[in-house]
């Protein structure tokens, strides 16, 4: 049996976006082109008291985001998308163990997600052109977005090595099956 094409999308939200974010039009075509080919899409938000609640502007996703109605969303209030969340059991619930992961922030969010997901035995590629960050005091947004891809690449997870793959040879290889 083929397995269900997911896609985890992290925190493209309008109060994440208030710091400039690298290729942010880029970066929102690129996962739209995802959620399109996806059959379950699974939206993380980040929710906090003082700032990205519930229910507000800031707390809603991007507008220019692609939305399937038939979406799943998780809220958290860690960099971890799977710290207290729904999200593991969401994920059983719907027999996923495979999933492309995207999103912001690449080096907080998304390599939280990535590195808790590998550890619990999910299969994970990373949309290596479809995560974005802020320029930081130690590099700008465009070092580390190349730097953590190489990270990932080389992550040693012996019987569950994670994949880094652009967003053309994923929808290639989902198109194939």
């Amino acid at each position: 049996m083929q397995s269900r094409r997911a896609v985890i999308v992290v925190d493209m939200q309008n109060g994440v976006f208030t710091t400039p974010r690298s290729d942010r039009e880029g970066c929102t075509a690129r996962i739209n082109a995802l959620t399109q080919a996806a059959d379950v899409v699974i939206f993380i938000q980040h929710t906090a008291e003082d700032e990205l609640r519930e229910g507000s502007d800031d707390f809603a996703l991007l507008p220019e985001l692609n939305l399937p109605t038939d979406a799943f969303y998780v809220t958290k209030t860690a960099c971890d998308a799977f710290y207290r969340t729904s999200l593991e059991a969401l994920l059983r619930e719907q027999n996923i163990r495979d999933f492309v992961l995207c999103g912001c922030a690449t080096d907080y969010c998304v390599d939280a997600t990535f590195k808790n997901g590998v550890s619990r035995g999910y299969r994970i590629t990373v949309a290596e052109d479809a995560h974005t960050t802020a320029n930081r005091a130690a590099a700008p947004a465009d070092v580390l977005i190349r730097h953590y891809n190489d990270v990932w690449r080389s992550f040693i997870a012996p019987a569950n090595p994670p994949q880094v793959l652009p967003v053309s040879q994923i929808l290639a290889a989902w198109q194939a099956n």
